[in-house]
């Protein structure tokens, strides 16, 4: 039996046309780009990189995108990761069949929207500041200033350890051996300097 005729959504010029999935009575999706059979755990990660499907009825060819859209979020919901709380779900519950039903669907699309835009925005702003404030770029540079800001730190508690100082002390030999792990690290660092140099 030949498959029904799918009209496929239109896609933008230049967009990666949607990857068809073909849900089978079994339960079983099948995905015809990669000619193989996923699972809704699939579907959601091409959600998250991005990459627009299709989902249809193998035997009737009817889209059920949202049907499968919604069974993603159920089963991301039993998982554990709760993002919709309780009273969003009464309240989205509470719009079925009133006369806002038509007008809900819009509105969440756009807040949505206006979320991930403002969420992008942030991250290229910590971006920025971070990206000046940490080179991770240059590990060598990050050891360098951990190791300078350590012994910062250590030498404004130097005073009032030196003041009780007792040559058998534990206290005593603590602040030794760390004196002694500052200085072995420094030394490291100085001769993969100069092994780079």
């Amino acid at each position: 039996m030949a498959d029904p005729v799918q009209i496929e959504p239109e896609a933008k010029a230049g967009d990666i046309p949607p990857v068809v999935v073909k849900k089978y009575a079994n339960r079983r999706l099948y995905n015809t780009e990669s000619s193989s059979y996923i699972t809704l755990d699939n579907l959601a990660e091409m959600v998250r990189q991005g990459r627009d499907f299709v989902v249809y009825d193998a035997k009737s060819g009817d889209d059920i995108t949202r049907s499968v859209l919604t069974q993603i979020i159920v089963e991301e919901e039993g998982k554990g990761h709760n993002l919709l709380p309780t009273n969003f779900l009464r309240q989205l519950i509470g719009f079925y069949g009133g006369s806002m039903q038509g007008l809900v669907p819009r509105y969440l699309e756009q807040a949505m929207s206006a979320f991930a835009q403002q969420q992008e925005q942030v991250r290229q702003t910590v971006q920025k500041t971070m990206g000046t404030l940490f080179p991770f770029g240059n590990m060598e540079e990050v050891s360098r200033q951990n190791i300078a800001m350590m012994e910062r730190a250590f030498s404004l508690f130097t005073p009032f350890y030196r003041a009780n100082e007792q040559p058998g002390d534990p206290l005593t030999q603590e602040i030794d051996a760390l004196r002694a792990e500052i200085e072995r690290l420094r030394r490291e660092l100085e001769a993969a300097k100069a092994g780079k140099g």
